[in-house]
């Protein structure tokens, strides 16, 4: 079984009485900007083991008879068609997810907000479509020099031209589908117009990572460097903390750099800051729910090299740069990983070695490894995914669980029918003949039930995964890495 290093009960108490605190701390009225994903952080889970993908929603089920969710979204990304690099979902699609999404949870939705309103006309539908399903919609306008031009942002042309957003409850949390949607600027935005009718309101923010009372250079705090290598964050000392406090905080590069702005803004609106740094802004308790630092740091290590075989397959498919590439390198230092705690890259590689042809390797919760080599039926990754579920299930590697007989038709089809050039079946498509499978063989439905203790083994393959195979072993929760090399020479793949 794999360790627990985070104690998620804690996490789920502690939080909610946090946020409850710093309500009470400004009269009664809090905007929480909320970073990060609110659902399914899977990379929280993966480096904090005991984590739960859902613990930040579920802890705002525990305030919901007082909070209630504003959705920002930015104009620009409406009209570009922004996606999702993570669910393959375009923003405002996103939107209407995660409102059906807070309406499951019992948690009220408020409103949306389309930020940096310029008349967009794929903004102007997407707000007809939302108010044609009942959501209230709030435009907000771009304000020139934002943030820096203090006098013109804390003015009736400036936060005054926007909309004011009607809330009802205490804690009103502001998230959006994904960053630059104006989510910090909707909050200071609402502190204007509470305070020109005379009401009293406070901010705060909820940022997942870094762990401000962690090192800096602790690997927990790395990997969010390296998640978010692309972007440039780099996580810092708080010097506005150290100075206030002489306390050693750790924080990120942007916040660090707008809180003088930030604080400015605060001095204007309310006639004084409340917090002395950015750190002081956040609510997070992450940290002091840790209960094993060893399990952590190795889980952290672990998303590290993952994060940089991610960028090293980016690179090769045109997505990527070589700067990435060379950020993860200096992390992997910094944190003391490498490939090598990764035991299935080398028998993956030391396979395709032996077969001269691609091969992927899994390790299950236990620390055996199975392989899974190209054959004439199917592809290595669906292989290990079979092989796999046999280990789990204690069946013997040389048992077929889905006859030969009974895969070639299935490649006839996907050939002569369905135009693929490669009859290998892929890792779905081995799943769905394992289940039927198991109607008639008791060893397949065995196999079968094994799917379960899949989540979060990891997995290593010597090409890049197909569309396909990569989002079946996601959907299974395995931890899986590529080297950057394609199956074919071919300049087209899918």
């Amino acid at each position: 079984m794999k360790k627990t290093g985070f104690d998620n009960e804690k996490y789920v108490e502690t939080q909610s009485r946090h946020i409850k605190e710093r309500i009470a701390q400004f009269g009664g009225k809090l905007y929480l900007e909320f970073g990060g994903k609110l659902f399914d952080d899977h990379h929280a889970a993966r480096v904090l083991p005991g984590f739960a993908p859902d613990s930040k929603i579920r802890m705002l089920a525990q305030l919901k008879e007082q909070a209630e969710i504003v959705i920002a979204i930015n104009a620009a990304d409406i009209e570009k068609n922004k996606v999702r690099g993570d669910l393959g979902i375009t923003y405002d699609v996103d939107v209407l997810r995660l409102i059906d999404a807070f309406r499951s949870m019992g948690l009220y939705v408020g409103s949306v907000v389309i930020t940096r309103w310029a008349g967009q006309a794929a903004a102007a539908a997407f707000q007809r479509r939302l108010e044609d399903l009942g959501v209230r919609v709030c435009r907000h306008y771009p304000i020139d020099g934002y943030p820096h031009n203090i006098p013109l942002i804390v003015s009736e042309e400036g936060f005054g031209k926007s909309a004011f957003i009607e809330t009802q409850r205490p804690l009103v949390v502001v998230t959006a589908p994904g960053p630059g949607s104006g989510k910090m600027a909707v909050c200071l935005c609402q502190l204007f117009h509470e305070y020109q009718r005379g009401r009293q309101a406070g901010y705060a923010k909820f940022e997942t990572f870094p762990i401000w009372n962690l090192p800096l250079n602790h690997p927990v705090n790395l990997a969010y460097e390296a998640a978010t290598a692309d972007l440039n964050d780099v996580n810092m000392i708080d010097p506005f903390h150290l100075s206030a406090y002489g306390e050693t905080t750790v924080n990120y590069n942007r916040d660090v750099e707008v809180f003088p702005v930030l604080s400015a803004i605060f001095e204007t609106i309310t006639g004084k800051s409340p917090y002395q740094s950015p750190t002081d802004m956040g609510v997070n308790m992450v940290g002091n729910c840790i209960i094993d630092d060893e399990v952590v740091q190795d889980s952290a290590r672990q998303e590290i090299v993952r994060r940089y075989y991610d960028a090293l397959c980016e690179r090769r498919q045109g997505r990527g740069s070589d700067e990435t590439v060379f950020k993860l390198e200096l992390l992997m230092k910094k944190a003391k990983a490498s490939p090598a705690i990764r035991p299935v890259i080398a028998r993956a590689l030391e396979l395709a070695e032996e077969t001269g042809l691609p091969a992927a390797a899994l390790e299950l919760e236990d620390g055996r490894i199975v392989t899974g080599k190209t054959s004439q039926l199917m592809g290595p990754s669906a292989g290990a995914l079979l092989n796999a579920l046999k280990a789990l299930a204690g069946i013997d590697q040389k048992v077929h669980l889905i006859s030969p007989e009974s895969i070639l038709p299935i490649q006839r089809l996907k050939v002569e029918y369905l135009g693929s050039v490669n009859p290998r079946l892929h890792s779905d498509e081995i799943l769905i003949a394992l289940a039927s499978s198991a109607k008639s063989d008791p060893l397949a439905a065995k196999a079968l039930d094994q799917l379960a203790h899949l989540r979060n083994c990891q997995a290593h393959s010597t090409v890049i995964l197909s569309a396909t195979d990569m989002g079946i072993y996601k959907k299974l929760g395995v931890q899986t890495t590529c080297e950057a090399q394609y199956e074919t020479n071919k300049l087209y793949h899918r």
